[in-house]
C-alpha cells in the first residue's frame, strides 16, 4: 500500500495553480467589478495624484456613468482645471492603468 502522490500527480496539480493576483483580476472581470474598484482608487488617491493643494480645495468626488464630478471650492482653480481638462484626465487615467475617466466635470 502506497502512502505518497505518485510524481505524475503532483506535477498535474501544479500546473493547476496559478498566483493569487491573476485569480483576483479574473474573478473581478468576471463579475465586472473591475472598472467600478479603479474608480475607488482615484477617488481614494485623489491627494497622491493631483497634490496636496488641490486636494484641500476639493469638496466632494464622485464617478457617474464614467464621468468623475469634481467639486471644488476655489473658482480660480476650478477655471485653471478646466483650461487643462484633457491633460487631467490623461494623468488619471494613467494611474488607473485604463480609460477609466471619459470626461471630468469641475462643479
Amino acid at each position: 500500500m502506497r502512502y505518497y502522490k505518485k510524481k505524475e500527480a503532483i506535477d498535474k496539480r501544479k500546473a493547476d495553480i496559478q498566483p493569487i493576483g491573476e485569480s483576483l483580476k479574473a474573478l473581478m472581470q468576471a463579475y465586472r467589478l473591475d472598472g467600478k474598484l479603479s474608480e475607488v482608487q482615484l477617488v481614494q488617491n485623489w491627494e497622491k495624484i493631483m497634490g496636496k493643494p488641490i486636494a484641500l480645495k476639493t469638496q466632494q468626488l464622485y464617478f457617474k456613468e464614467g464621468k468623475l464630478f469634481v467639486k471644488l471650492t476655489s473658482a480660480p482653480l476650478k477655471h485653471e482645471l478646466n483650461m487643462s481638462k484633457s491633460k487631467v484626465v490623461e494623468i488619471l487615467n494613467t494611474e488607473a492603468g485604463s480609460n477609466v475617466v471619459k470626461d471630468i466635470v469641475f462643479l
